[in-house]
């Protein structure tokens, strides 16, 4: 089953962001784009890599107006601790969500019941708190923001422009198609 248009649920988890616990909800996503990172567990081997890289792209995404929230199974303090013991997750600027429940990661469909773990998920969430666009990696796969980021910048040109179509490879500034007959197969 899809999980595109699907609303997230109401939630209120624990952060740890900038030396700070802070509480974030749902209220705090709507209004502004996000992604949702979803990986296994603080303290890993392709985790660090995926994060570092997320925030070395951070403030483009801000720049977009679009929130990055990662998310794993582990509590605020082990994010904490994560953050003090690493030099690759000390970059992190973005909120660091805690889901020891697996709350959020059952929401979005990636918890792995067996081992009380969240698959390494990618959500795309509107403004409207709608997921619009995800993708799910094997545990033993990273991903790239640079790919996150023009995936997000397309989805905002669409929401803005809704009889264009972003093609493949498409960034920012490069010509997109509006759907007709003509195009149908021929391109």
């Amino acid at each position: 089953m899809s999980l595109i248009n699907k609303e997230i649920a109401d939630f209120k988890v624990q952060s740890f962001i900038n030396g700070e616990f802070r509480q974030v909800t749902k209220a705090d996503v709507l209004g502004k784009w996000s992604v949702f990172f979803f990986y296994p567990a603080d303290f890993t081997f392709v985790c660090p890599t995926e994060l570092e890289d997320l925030a070395n792209k951070y403030e483009e995404f801000k720049n977009i107006n679009c929130e990055i929230y990662s998310v794993s199974c582990d509590t605020h303090f082990v994010h904490k601790a994560w953050h003090d013991a690493s030099e690759r997750i000390k970059k992190i600027q973005y909120p660091m969500l805690a889901d020891p429940t697996g709350a959020l990661a059952r929401d979005f469909d990636v918890m792995i019941e067996a081992d009380g773990m969240a698959e390494r998920g990618t959500f795309v969430v509107n403004p409207e708190g709608k997921i619009v666009a995800y993708e799910v990696n094997a545990g033993n796969v990273g991903r790239n923001a640079d790919e996150l980021l023009r995936k997000v910048q397309a989805l905002q040109f669409v929401a803005a422009h809704g009889d264009e179509v972003c093609p493949a490879k498409w960034q920012p500034g490069a010509e997109t198609l509006k759907p007709s007959l003509d195009l149908v197969g021929l391109l």
